[in-house]
């Protein structure tokens, strides 16, 4: 590791109702990479967001190569040279990927921009960085996977001295996140500062030289990596030992009834004669690499995308699910891998939010029982634990992981017996991810029924009753928990692959 390039000092700030950081201390060298750790609500991106520029500090210093700076935007601080890739991403569904890559720095022929010239540029920078995306395409029709390793290349495109990631690797596969440690590798080796934030222990201990540690808005501590032990940053984020064991048996017995079945569904390629059981009191764990259609087979079984033919069954009964309203009425709840663009309306309460999906139950007489709505919601932040300064707050001003709790508030309150969740702690921390797999397990001890997509082969090993392994949109394979392993899974995840 070089010189300290980068150095934020008593860094304070503060939004009503919340002290996000309390005097806060971070340095970054070049040379190395920089880990940023803490749960959710820990302060972490207000941080780097106060470097970027995105909010302003009240208390405290910067100093960068030497020299006290203060950046007003993005802009301005990527002009110096320091890039944020953010952990939501900020693209334009309806521009190509070339124009959401140069957006606001276009490529002019005369008076026009130059498309042209963009799509070839983009293509240079994919190719430089392994990445397999074609510049002309639209960006909506992008994975969430895809669409974030275009904001990783829409960051490297600027000319930058310091890079932020910010959960980086969340909706990434496998494959994808050891293209990026290559791309973070050879950016060290340029002697670029680089910030990683992340929730996964595995990666901090794979790619980063240091780790810093935030706790409730404060500056915990700094720790060599090569130094800690996994169990040593976890202490200093949550203040106490999290066990992550894989389970060894279901927890579903052989006898309960089957409350879904699906039969030979249809929705496009990506969904191709799909047919499963789920019991009462299962979490059913759906596996598979990026882009092996189990979201899309949850959207089909939602209503929210068209299905072309197959037969839903509830309880034994044939139901029709033409619309995410049918899906609602029917008992199921579907909490999306996309929070932001399918589960929340952000500039909402987290009253409004949790009751969404219920509010008829809180209508009487034409007006809204706002004690009743309150107090229900009130139940589910306890019940989650969810960081925010009160029921009424804005759930845009909420950290990710608890815009995430909100949402599972929404269902939990709707009170749906089968429940979809989609990549439940993609982006939360430690602690919080062991609050919603006790919570997950408690639901289905309850009776609820619950189908579990999820990229962490520890996440679906430790939480699982049964497996469904997907590949291009095909299942290829079940499995008990008692027989499931890593490498049994990834051989059906990989069947249909060339």
């Amino acid at each position: 590791m070089g010189e300290v390039i980068l150095t934020m000092q008593d860094i304070d700030k503060s939004f009503p109702g919340v002290h996000a950081l309390d005097h806060v201390h971070f340095d970054v060298r070049r040379g190395e990479v920089h880990a940023l750790m803490g749960e959710n609500g820990a302060g972490k991106s207000t941080l780097m967001k106060v470097l970027t520029g995105i909010y302003t500090k009240d208390l405290g210093s910067i100093i960068y190569e030497g020299k006290e700076v203060e950046f007003h935007n993005t802009r301005e601080a990527q002009d110096a040279g320091i890039v944020i890739v953010h952990q939501e991403l900020n693209m334009v569904g309806d521009l190509t990927v070339a124009q959401n890559i140069f957006i606001g720095r276009e490529f002019m022929k005369g008076f026009r921009i130059d498309d042209r010239r963009m799509i070839e540029e983009s293509k240079k920078l994919f190719d430089e960085l392994h990445i397999d995306i074609d510049p002309s395409t639209k960006m909506s029709d992008l994975t969430v996977g895809k669409q974030q390793m275009c904001e990783i290349a829409k960051a490297i495109s600027h000319e930058c001295k310091v890079i932020i990631f910010d959960e980086p690797s969340a909706a990434l596969t496998e494959k994808e996140i050891e293209d990026l440690f290559v791309i973070i590798r050879d950016l060290r080796e340029k002697q670029l500062g680089i910030v990683y934030i992340s929730h996964r222990m595995d990666e901090i201990k794979v790619i980063t030289d240091r780790v810093t540690v935030m706790r409730d808005g404060t500056y915990v501590g700094t720790l060599i990596t090569k130094d800690c032990s996994k169990e040593d940053i976890i202490n200093m984020m949550v203040g106490r030992v999290i066990y992550e064991e894989p389970k060894t048996k279901s927890m579903c017995p052989p006898d309960a009834p089957v409350v879904l079945r699906v039969e030979h569904l249809n929705a496009g390629k990506m969904v191709q004669d799909v047919s499963f059981e789920l019991r009462r009191g299962e979490i059913l764990g759906f596996s598979g690499l990026m882009g092996a259609g189990r979201t899309e087979t949850a959207r089909a079984l939602f209503g929210a995308d068209p299905k072309q033919s197959g037969d839903i069954y509830i309880n034994g009964s044939k139901v029709e699910i033409n619309s995410p309203q049918d899906a609602v009425n029917a008992g199921i709840g579907y909490l999306s891998e996309d929070r932001k663009r399918y589960g929340l309306v952000v500039q909402k309460s987290v009253i409004q939010n949790s009751t969404m999906a219920c509010l008829e139950e809180y209508i009487s007489g034409g007006f809204i029982n706002k004690k009743k709505e309150r107090d229900v919601t009130e139940k589910y932040i306890a019940e989650l634990a969810t960081k925010t300064p009160s029921a009424e707050q804005l759930v845009v001003n909420l950290s990710g992981g608890n815009q995430q709790k909100v949402v599972i508030a929404k269902w939990l309150a709707k009170n749906c017996d089968i429940l979809i969740f989609d990549e439940p702690t993609r982006g939360i921390d430690v602690g919080a991810k062991n609050e919603i797999y006790k919570l997950m397990s408690s639901l289905a001890a309850q009776g609820k029924s619950i189908i579990m997509i999820s990229s962490e082969m520890t996440e679906i090993l430790r939480m699982s009753d049964r497996i469904v392994i997907m590949c291009e949109g095909k299942k290829t394979g079940e499995l008990g928990i008692e027989e499931a392993t890593q490498e049994l899974i990834m051989d059906k995840a990989t069947r249909n692959i060339a």
